[in-house]
C-alpha cells in the first residue's frame, strides 16, 4: 500500500472517531406529516371525569441517527385553533383568553434540548415547550421510532408515539373556580399524547 493511501485512511478513521461530517452521515432529516400527526390531551373535571381533545396542525421536522440517537433533534409547531374535544361551545372557551388565547398566541411550539436511549425502542426527549408565550421544559418518553415503511406514493417513513404530563398554571393558563362541595373544576395537571408520523426529506 502506498503511503499517501495510508494516510488518507488514518485521515477518514480520525474524522469519524471525531464526530466529523463522516461519523455524522447516517443522520437524516424527517418533516412531520401533518394529516397524520396529533397531539392529544386529557384533564379531570370537577375531580369526578376525565375530558379528552386534540390537536391537528402539527408541523415540524426531525434530524434522526439511529446509529447516534443523541445527536438528534425535534422542532415542531401546533396550530392551537384546530383544538377540538367534541363539544363546540366548549372548544371555543378553551380558545378564549382563559385557557389559550388562540387569537393572541396561535401556535405552541416545542423545540428539543437533549435526546437520550431510555431502553429498547424508546427515547427520552427533553425540550422547551411554549404555550401563550411561556416557555418551560417538559420531557417527553417516546415509542419508536418505528419503521421505515414506503406508503403508496413510495415515500419513506417512520413513526413515533410520545407522552408527558405539564402543570397548565406553568403555562399561566390559572382558570380554576372552586365547587360549592369543595375542589376545582379543571385539574392543574394536563396529560399529553404525541402520535407522529414522519415522511423522509428527499435529496
Amino acid at each position: 500500500m502506498k503511503l499517501n493511501q495510508l494516510n488518507n485512511i488514518i485521515l477518514v478513521l480520525g474524522l469519524a472517531a471525531t464526530g466529523s461530517p463522516v461519523a455524522r452521515a447516517q443522520a437524516v432529516m424527517w418533516r412531520i406529516d401533518t394529516l397524520h400527526s396529533s397531539a392529544q390531551f386529557s384533564v379531570k373535571h370537577m375531580m369526578i371525569s376525565t375530558v379528552r381533545g386534540q390537536f391537528g396542525g402539527v408541523k415540524g421536522t426531525v434530524l434522526y441517527d439511529p446509529k447516534n440517537p443523541a445527536a438528534s433533534t425535534v422542532e415542531a409547531t401546533i396550530d392551537c385553533s384546530t383544538l377540538n374535544t367534541g363539544e363546540p361551545k366548549r372548544d371555543n372557551d378553551l380558545k378564549g383568553t382563559e385557557f389559550f388565547d388562540v387569537k393572541r398566541y396561535p401556535l405552541m411550539t416545542f423545540k428539543s434540548k437533549s435526546v437520550e436511549v431510555a431502553g429498547p425502542g424508546k427515547l427520552r426527549v427533553t425540550g422547551d415547550l411554549t404555550i401563550n408565550a411561556t416557555t418551560r421544559e417538559v420531557i417527553l418518553d417516546f415509542d419508536g421510532p418505528t419503521g421505515p415503511v414506503r406508503d403508496t406514493q413510495g415515500r419513506e417513513k417512520i413513526g413515533a408515539s410520545g407522552i408527558t404530563k405539564i402543570s397548565r398554571k406553568d403555562f399561566g393558563i390559572l382558570y380554576n373556580p372552586v365547587m360549592e362541595t369543595g375542589g376545582v373544576a379543571v385539574s392543574d395537571e394536563v396529560s399529553i399524547a404525541i402520535e407522529v408520523e414522519l415522511i423522509r426529506n428527499q435529496k
